[in-house]
């Protein structure tokens, strides 16, 4: 650089290099910190007994104050709850991943009438609240559908009633529904995605004869895979941590999600820390796994 015509000297400019990267180190330390600092405390008041996690809740527990009680009542309560939640969790992340990369294959690549409206519909469905479809969900699975299925299958099975308390039958309710919420959010991911993709390529693909499905398979989804670590990531999240729908669709106790399940370890008047805190680890632990193994590929897709 020709410092003659800034006015500036070499060490002006390696003061001030070195000033703006401290004050971002300092920035990005204070982020790190406001994160992990409510972990920190959670983990260390999950290994505390009662007396000691008012008084001392940042520090690790002494060996006189060390108790593993809490932490083994939250995995007893709360790992049936984990399978069951991530046998919800997994089919409607793999199938509303599948469903929306391929809607958003049909509004990208594929030009037909009507395309524009139905984005816009896609779209708004991102914004209704789960509070606001709660009552319909539960009046749907619980009063249409087996009025629907005693109506057609009744005449054949004399005497057969739709199983409403099967639990088994409520997590793949829950499992649908899940699969149905997240479809406009995933296919709003994978179009911005596929907007981005080359239409020479695809157009050359429909020259050579290939059909619509042949471009998707062998083209459009090998190209997807950084989005779909993207949507499978935040869809695994949004699914796994889900109580609301939970609560609405499953009231059979061995079918319970892990979040319905934490709220047993929640007390009433007198709150205990130490199985509260506990419990929050045990839950979030497969979502903290998920990010560990596959973080990379999120930030790569994000970036993308």
């Amino acid at each position: 650089m020709n410092y003659e015509h800034t006015g500036r000297k070499p060490l002006d400019s390696i003061g001030e290099y070195l000033s703006s990267r401290v004050a971002l180190y300092a920035v990005l330390l204070f982020g790190v910190v406001f994160y992990l600092v409510p972990v920190e405390a959670a983990v260390m008041t999950m290994f505390k007994t009662d007396a000691f996690v008012n008084t001392q809740p940042y520090l690790p527990p002494a060996p006189s104050q060390f108790s593993l009680d809490s932490t083994m009542t939250a995995i007893d309560t709360i790992a049936p709850g984990i399978w069951n939640s991530i046998l919800m969790a997994v089919p409607a992340t793999v199938l509303s991943a599948l469903f929306g990369s391929l809607a958003a294959y049909g509004l990208t690549t594929i030009d037909w009438r009507g395309q524009v409206g139905v984005v816009v519909l896609i779209i708004a469905g991102i914004f209704i609240p789960y509070q606001a479809v709660l009552v319909p969900i539960s009046t749907f699975w619980y009063q249409i559908v087996p009025d629907f299925a005693e109506f057609f299958v009744g005449p054949v099975l004399s005497g057969w009633e739709y199983p409403v308390g099967n639990g088994g039958l409520q997590l793949a309710q829950l499992t649908i529904t899940h699969v149905a919420y997240g479809i406009p959010i995933c296919t709003l991911l994978f179009r911005g995605y596929y907007q981005a993709i080359s239409d020479e390529m695809i157009e050359a693909a429909r020259l050579d004869g290939a059909s619509a499905f042949s471009i998707y398979k062998n083209i459009i989804f090998p190209l997807s895979y950084p989005m779909f670590a993207v949507t499978l990531i935040y869809q695994f999240t949004q699914v796994y941590n889900d109580l609301l729908f939970a609560l609405v669709l499953l009231n059979d106790p061995n079918t319970q999600v892990a979040t319905q399940r934490l709220v047993r370890l929640t007390g009433g008047v007198q709150q205990d820390f130490t199985l509260t805190m506990a419990g929050a680890i045990v839950a979030a632990f497969p979502t903290l796994i998920v990010y560990i193994f596959f973080g990379d590929q999120f930030a790569k897709g994000v970036a993308s």
